[in-house]
């Protein structure tokens, strides 16, 4: 079931949304600074490549008190906006009863996006 919800995810969209933040990722990483971004990009796009079967962990990594900060930089540099329209478009794709799974992968695209730092996805293909 998960295959069947991953291709009609890349069909209605998710491809082009993957494109987009490993686009974005490549841009970032290109600077020396924002290669902490391009990870955190990386991360966002590679769930929503594969969104169906994947969970988003905390880290277990010891990352420190760099993270709190991290993720206040992120939000005010366009991760709020990141989260926004995922919440739009999960609250569209709700409002339809053949949209409902493809909202909850908005919501946890929209938890992941909102504070990237300190979170890791894993895929199960």
């Amino acid at each position: 079931m998960n295959i069947i919800g991953n291709l009609l995810w890349w069909v209605f969209g998710g491809l082009e949304a993957a494109i987009g933040y490993f686009s974005g990722s490549i841009a970032m990483a290109l600077t020396i600074v924002g290669i902490p971004v391009a990870l955190q990009t990386l991360k966002i796009g590679m769930l929503c490549l594969w969104p169906f079967g994947a969970e988003v962990k905390d880290t277990e990594s010891p990352v420190g008190c760099i993270r709190i900060p991290l993720n206040i930089l992120w939000i005010v540099c366009g991760g709020f906006w990141a989260w926004l329209m995922h919440i739009a478009f999960g609250v569209l794709l709700f409002v339809t009863i053949i949209g409902i799974p493809f909202a909850k992968q908005h919501f946890k695209m929209a938890r992941l996006s909102l504070a990237p730092f300190g979170k890791d996805v894993r895929l199960s293909l």
